[in-house]
């Protein structure tokens, strides 16, 4: 029988790992009310600081798609990062201090996104 070179054995943990890793991650897309590209920041930052490791926030759509490790991370935890942003999602709604805080561009119709974001 012939040994493993070791490049051989590298690259099957590597992929073993990889494969691991890919399937433990959460993919999800969630509506998030904002206005423009300053949003588009704010939001995706947000997303990312509460431990998404990925976010793309689509303006026109208002679609955030996101990817999380639920061991680090939860749909819950991200989308009350976004709302203390000031930017309202489906299951947490901003508070009107966070809301107010942001600038006049990006302050959305409020009445018209929320009900929006529950369909």
């Amino acid at each position: 029988m012939k040994p493993i070179k070791p490049g051989a054995l590298l690259f099957i943990s590597f992929f073993l790992l990889h494969s691991s890793f890919a399937q433990s991650l959460q993919k999800q897309t969630i509506t998030v009310a904002g206005e423009c590209g300053q949003c588009k920041k704010k939001i995706e930052k947000s997303a990312l600081s509460a431990g998404a490791v990925y976010a793309n926030w689509n303006e026109k759509t208002k679609q955030l798609a996101i990817t999380y490790a639920p061991a680090k991370s939860n749909l819950l935890k991200i989308e009350t990062a976004i709302a203390g942003a000031g930017y309202d999602t489906p299951d947490v709604q901003a508070d009107d201090k966070a809301y107010n805080s942001l600038d006049q561009c990006c302050q959305y119709d409020r009445s018209s996104e929320t009900s929006k974001l529950k369909k």
